[in-house]
Protein backbone atom coordinates (compact mmCIF):
# COMPACT_ATOMS: atom_id res chain seq x y z
CA UNK A 1 0.00 0.00 0.00
CA UNK A 2 1.31 3.53 -1.09
CA UNK A 3 1.31 6.70 1.23
CA UNK A 4 -1.26 9.30 0.46
CA UNK A 5 -1.32 12.79 1.44
CA UNK A 6 -5.25 14.54 2.36
CA UNK A 7 -6.29 17.44 1.84
CA UNK A 8 -9.60 18.50 3.93
CA UNK A 9 -12.41 20.79 2.70
CA UNK A 10 -15.37 21.89 5.24
CA UNK A 11 -18.63 21.62 3.93
CA UNK A 12 -22.26 22.63 4.81
CA UNK A 13 -24.93 20.74 3.18
CA UNK A 14 -28.73 21.55 3.56
CA UNK A 15 -32.18 19.28 2.97
CA UNK A 16 -35.88 19.77 4.14
CA UNK A 17 -35.94 15.94 3.64
CA UNK A 18 -33.13 14.60 6.53
CA UNK A 19 -29.93 14.31 7.78
CA UNK A 20 -28.49 12.03 5.04
CA UNK A 21 -29.93 13.96 2.10
CA UNK A 22 -28.08 16.77 3.20
CA UNK A 23 -25.16 14.85 3.20
CA UNK A 24 -25.26 13.18 0.47
CA UNK A 25 -25.96 16.42 -1.32
CA UNK A 26 -22.86 18.03 0.10
CA UNK A 27 -21.21 15.87 -1.53
CA UNK A 28 -22.61 15.43 -4.91
CA UNK A 29 -21.65 19.07 -5.32
CA UNK A 30 -18.25 18.84 -4.15
CA UNK A 31 -17.98 15.76 -6.32
CA UNK A 32 -18.81 18.26 -9.34
CA UNK A 33 -15.46 19.89 -8.59
CA UNK A 34 -13.08 17.84 -6.59
CA UNK A 35 -12.40 14.32 -8.19
CA UNK A 36 -10.21 12.97 -5.53
CA UNK A 37 -12.85 12.73 -2.60
CA UNK A 38 -11.99 10.42 -0.30
CA UNK A 39 -14.09 10.60 3.19
CA UNK A 40 -15.94 12.65 5.23
CA UNK A 41 -16.96 13.24 8.73
CA UNK A 42 -19.79 15.03 10.04
CA UNK A 43 -18.83 18.21 12.31
CA UNK A 44 -22.19 19.35 13.34
CA UNK A 45 -25.58 18.58 13.07
CA UNK A 46 -28.19 21.86 12.99
CA UNK A 47 -32.00 22.10 12.18
CA UNK A 48 -34.36 25.17 11.60
CA UNK A 49 -37.90 24.77 13.32
CA UNK A 50 -41.57 26.03 12.11
CA UNK A 51 -44.13 25.36 13.73
CA UNK A 52 -43.10 23.21 16.09
CA UNK A 53 -41.63 20.24 13.90
CA UNK A 54 -38.13 20.22 11.91
CA UNK A 55 -38.27 22.64 8.62
CA UNK A 56 -34.96 22.32 7.57
CA UNK A 57 -31.43 20.20 7.80
CA UNK A 58 -27.94 21.49 7.72
CA UNK A 59 -24.96 18.85 8.38
CA UNK A 60 -21.45 20.48 8.36
CA UNK A 61 -18.99 17.87 7.21
CA UNK A 62 -15.46 17.85 6.75
CA UNK A 63 -14.67 15.71 3.35
CA UNK A 64 -10.74 14.72 2.25
CA UNK A 65 -9.06 14.39 -0.94
CA UNK A 66 -5.89 13.02 -1.89
CA UNK A 67 -3.60 14.86 -3.33
CA UNK A 68 -2.55 14.74 -6.89
CA UNK A 69 1.16 13.04 -6.97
Amino acid sequence: MSSHVYKSIELTGSSPIGIQDAIEHAIERAAQSVDTLRWFEVIETRGHIEDGRIAHWQVTLKAGFTLEE
